[in-house]
């Protein structure tokens, strides 16, 4: 691709003067610039210097709580904004230690998604404190879920050389129970507790000026539920619906193109404009940048240089729509001597890297 034609295509000068209603002469100073970043844990010093050695600019951590806590304090916070600062790493969110990917039944705090009462609110209140302590010790971003089945995959399939690839095909979904604990969960009661807990959680993130990451279900599964459960954010209706619940600049997603990529019927054709609908509404608070090959309801996770989407196009969206946050790699290949995955990641960081400056130097 040549440049005239990178520079026509990404227009991010139009994009961005057409949401602020303004002439592209009147756009002030340079553009944002996108992150390479990553949420893999742990958060130690050993790791933090390989996120560094290999050009990770941002992370999402995970911080040590005191036992019994589901909240780091300011000092746990500061800690480890001391390890990232150490080898010039931002830490640009964290993830408490509830309200995960993972299954319900497996959960060791689920009042939240159970609605189980007087301790669902106790929990919701230890992450408004969360949220405070992020604002003093300036973290501006959580990630969390809102998830009652986890990440649902049914085996692995062979990959480039060594490596295996994540697969889901809901075909050959046999779930060992047919219900969770959480019994079955239609989509009106899965939507009164996501919104009794945005209208709990959102002023507070607002007035302490952090930002609420919401990761979509992953996969999407069919309407009538997968094991009693309708998971009503694993559809893009899903996540707009969700978006608009309470409205404010702090309540977005953790845009999980992976994950969005699984609810499509033709992800190489139609993540773009799912990009550009919430990139231009300012709601995408971070990217999981990984590929898929496949569609909804019978994929696989591969390389980001493999898959069904061009990610050559979909970071010219993302600078387009203005999106300036980390680009993450997730779900990486397995190989048999990478059993940490470091190598998987290592690879996808360069290959993020490089399109970031690319289409940094391009347009």
């Amino acid at each position: 691709m040549n440049r005239r034609a990178f520079v026509t295509t990404s227009g991010a000068a139009a994009a961005l003067a057409a949401i602020a209603g303004k002439s592209v002469d009147a756009v002030p100073g340079p553009p944002a610039r996108m992150k390479l970043g990553c949420q893999s844990a742990p958060t130690s010093e050993a790791h933090v210097a390989y996120f560094a050695r290999y050009g990770v600019e941002g992370i999402c951590g995970y911080p040590e709580t005191a036992p019994g806590h589901l909240y780091a304090t300011v000092d746990e916070l500061k800690r480890l904004r001391d390890v990232t600062g150490k080898y010039r790493v931002s830490l640009d969110c964290i993830a408490p230690p509830f309200l995960e990917s993972i299954h319900i039944d497996k959960e060791k705090h689920p009042a939240i998604m159970l609605a189980s009462g007087p301790q669902r609110d106790r929990d919701i209140e230890d992450l408004q404190v969360l949220i405070r302590n992020c604002g003093a010790a300036g973290i501006p971003a959580i990630k969390y879920n809102m998830n009652l089945l986890g990440v649902l995959r049914t085996g692995r399939d062979p990959g480039r050389g060594d490596s295996t690839y994540s697969a889901w095909r809901l075909a050959g979904a046999h779930p060992e129970n047919p219900l969770t604990r959480a019994g079955h969960v239609n989509a009106d009661a899965y939507w009164e507790r996501i919104t009794y807990f945005l209208e709990r959680v959102i002023p507070v993130a607002e007035e302490y000026k952090v930002r609420m990451a919401l990761h979509p279900h992953d996969p999407g599964v069919p309407p009538e539920g997968y094991q009693g459960v309708d998971c009503v954010l694993g559809t893009v209706d899903g996540l707009k619906r969700v978006i608009e619940i309470k409205a404010s600049p702090y309540h977005g997603l953790n845009f999980c193109q992976g994950t969005v990529s699984e609810m499509l019927a033709n992800p190489g054709k139609e993540i773009f404009d799912v990009i550009r609908y919430f990139g231009t509404r300012q709601k995408i608070f971070n990217v999981h940048f990984r590929n898929i090959r496949g569609h909804r309801n019978d994929f696989i996770e591969v390389y980001p240089d493999e898959g069904d989407v061009d990610f050559v196009k979909a970071i010219q969206v993302y600078k387009e729509v203005g999106y300036h946050y980390l680009l993450m790699p997730d779900h990486v290949p397995q190989a048999p001597n990478d059993p940490d995955g470091l190598q998987s990641f290592a690879f996808c960081y360069g290959y993020i890297r490089a399109l970031i400056q690319a289409v940094d130097r391009l347009s």
